[in-house]
């Protein structure tokens, strides 16, 4: 399957800022790419390219006075197949779990495990360990939130969502991360592309999308929260604790958003064409 996807950002400053950002194509997919994902900017300063401590490929500039645009555009080939059901994935033993893995055991920013821990073992204590023990958190959390834009909140916390019972995609990821964490089963969270492939249209405009990914018979798995259903194309960007390591954009000084454009739709052959 090919997929065209890419995106128009938009940003304001009043003085020259420094400006980080996570919006290529993760390392990992780089080998799917069928033509160059690109980052181009209007401002006048160079782009700069290198790998943060979780392997997303960071971009730093200098957003110039008014107006920056940031945008790319490229076709990928992606298996077609949806997300990976593996009932028979396992949890492994707290000791036996590797490094890469142990770090997303802890609380961070969004997912706080010690304000989360007595509900989540009330509730999941007696399900069935591994892949069904996840699926049973993900039920959860998808049947007790209640999606929205309008609920958006950038600093609304995994506890703070159970109590609101009110979120978007990273609120659901956060909950379902702080409570795989809270019963010991390391979780990471996970932001990029998904489209409407081979699911309905929805008709509100494409924006990014967050899941979170975790850790089972020895390898991380897919999971979705909001979705609750296997999906097909997604397309990496960033992984991190929480979203505070996975933002899109970070400025360094004042700086407002005024367009937003995202794009990924299947295709059936690569062109050159925008």
């Amino acid at each position: 399957m090919l997929i065209r996807a890419g995106y128009e950002i938009s940003i304001e400053c009043q003085c020259e800022t420094p400006l980080m950002a996570l919006l290529s194509v993760h390392p990992s997919r780089a080998g799917d790419l069928c033509t160059p994902a690109v980052i181009t900017s209007s401002g006048a300063a160079p782009l700069s390219a290198s790998l943060d401590e979780f392997g997303n490929l960071r971009t730093r500039t200098i957003a110039p006075v008014g107006t920056l645009q940031l945008s790319t555009n490229f076709v990928i080939q992606d298996s077609g197949l949806p997300d990976e059901v593996a009932l028979w994935a396992d949890e492994v033993p707290v000791p036996q779990l590797p490094e890469e893995a142990v770090s997303f055991l802890l609380g961070s920013r969004y997912c706080e495990t010690d304000r989360l821990s007595e509900l989540a073992w009330s509730l999941f204590g007696n399900t069935p360990r591994g892949w069904r023990r996840v699926q049973a958190i993900v039920d959860y959390v998808h049947h007790r939130l209640t999606f929205g834009y309008p609920f958006a909140r950038c600093t609304r916390t995994a506890f703070e969502g159970h109590e609101e019972r009110v979120g978007v995609c990273r609120d659901f990821a956060h909950l379902a991360i702080a409570l795989c964490r809270c019963m010991n089963i390391p979780a990471r969270y996970a932001t990029g592309y998904l489209g409407d492939i081979c699911v309905p249209r929805v008709p509100a405009p494409m924006d990014f999308s967050a899941w979170f990914e975790v850790y089972l018979g020895g390898r991380w798995f897919t999971f979705d929260a909001r979705h609750n259903r296997p999906r097909v194309g997604r397309i990496l960007m960033a992984r991190g604790r929480d979203a505070a390591d996975c933002a899109i954009t970070t400025t360094f000084g004042q700086s407002k958003l005024i367009g937003f454009q995202v794009t990924t739709d299947k295709v059936s052959r690569v062109s050159t064409a925008a």
